[in-house]
């Protein structure tokens, strides 16, 4: 039994390529993306959180093994990492939840 997968976790290592295909927006890419990590009003640490939680929410398993990876290094422990997934998840469902009012106004709309 094959055990393929559409992602593989080695994949994330070759990020980088992304930009052969044009090297100056990947240039300005990692310029921006370097400038939204760097320490500022918020810490390494609560950006690394903060990113787990969106990659969870974007489903993304390469940031979800990348933002693992940072937050541990910037000190974040398992307990605060899974908090952060909790967050993601709520928010995710809230908003799934919230377009019912989309639904509530069509079943108006049709007199129903």
């Amino acid at each position: 039994m094959s055990h393929e997968h559409y992602y593989h976790a080695p994949d994330l290592a070759r990020f980088s390529e992304v930009g052969k295909g044009s090297p100056e927006l990947w240039d300005k890419f990692l310029a921006w993306y370097g400038a939204v990590f760097a320490e500022g009003a918020l810490s390494a640490r609560e950006k690394s959180l903060i990113a787990l939680a969106v990659a969870h929410a974007v489903q993304c398993p390469y940031c979800i093994d990348a933002y693992s990876s940072a937050s541990l290094e910037h000190g974040s422990n398992e307990e605060q990492m899974t908090e952060a997934v909790h967050v993601a998840a709520a928010i995710r469902g809230g908003s799934s939840l919230v377009h019912g009012v989309q639904m509530r106004n069509h079943i108006e709309r049709l007199g129903m």
